[in-house]
């Protein structure tokens, strides 16, 4: 792996507060140097029930993890990483389309600091002119008395110019690339944060339905033909968009509309 020629400058955890202005007593936030995997410290470790979110950040993963066990490469710089612990009500909805929710406040957040074309991927990935720029994860933390989520977050700020990534389903970017000026670190995450914050207050009280609108309005695959991989099987079909749970919905070859609840979803060229 490559690395950065000088040291970044510590975390302003001071002007990260200003940038969250009100909603900084929300969130109790560390920033850590390097560690193996912010999901993982989090869900090994989870801090106690204070009222807040508890949002852990790392300058670099060496462990970092994507879904379906793979890999979320990381330098020094070249990566805004961190998870965010959330817990729900225990009547709160189902974590089905909680990676959705996630993904839009992302897009969202970005669309703000100022980056056009933003769409998303399901079920967790937000893209820039249809290049790979974030990724999501969810992981449930087992827990008496709440609903507690982990939710892991990995935003591309300015990758190597020798990094390799593999990604099957297409290319991967950066905000550098996308963006005339990119914002300090402090100000993207609090940009993140003010979003997430809304949109999961909203997930709670309503689950996914009342986000799906402002989901579809960003859907990367709308209309277009797709493939979906799950488990060694393929469905093949018209990406119609996502329902109020969250699944994907798939019109196939034979004109029947398919639900699907997981799987990786790529393009597929036109019959």
């Amino acid at each position: 792996m490559s690395t950065l020629s000088s040291p970044l400058p510590a975390p302003d955890l001071p002007a990260l507060d200003r940038a969250l202005g009100t909603l900084a007593p929300a969130f109790s936030v560390r920033w850590l140097e390097e560690c193996a995997s912010t999901n993982s410290a989090l869900l090994d470790a989870p801090p106690e029930n204070d009222g807040r979110a508890h949002v852990l950040v790392a300058t670099r993963q060496s462990a970092g993890r994507g879904r379906r066990g793979r890999q979320w490469l990381s330098w020094p710089g070249a990566s805004l990483t961190f998870s965010v612990l959330w817990r729900f009500a225990p009547d709160a909805p189902a974590p089905g389309g909680l990676s959705l929710a996630v993904g839009l406040a992302l897009a969202r957040a970005l669309e703000k600091l100022g980056l056009p074309e933003v769409t998303l991927k399901w079920p967790n990935d937000v893209l820039a002119r249809g290049a790979k720029l974030a990724g999501v994860l969810v992981e449930v933390l087992p827990e008496r008395g709440s609903l507690a989520t982990v939710i892991g977050i990995g935003l591309n700020l300015r990758l190597p110019a020798d990094a390799v990534i593999p990604d099957p389903a297409g290319s991967v970017t950066d905000l550098a690339r996308e963006m005339p000026h990119l914002p300090a670190r402090e100000q993207i995450l609090a940009a993140i944060l003010s979003e997430l914050h809304p949109t999961l207050t909203t997930y709670a009280s309503a689950g996914f339905a009342l986000l799906r609108n402002a989901w579809q309005q960003r859907n990367a695959f709308a209309n277009l033909p797709i493939r979906v991989s799950s488990e060694g099987q393929d469905l093949v079909g018209l990406c119609l968009g996502v329902d109020e749970e969250g699944a994907l919905l798939v019109r196939g070859n034979d004109g029947a509309t398919r639900r699907v609840y997981a799987g990786d979803v790529s393009m597929r060229p036109a019959p």
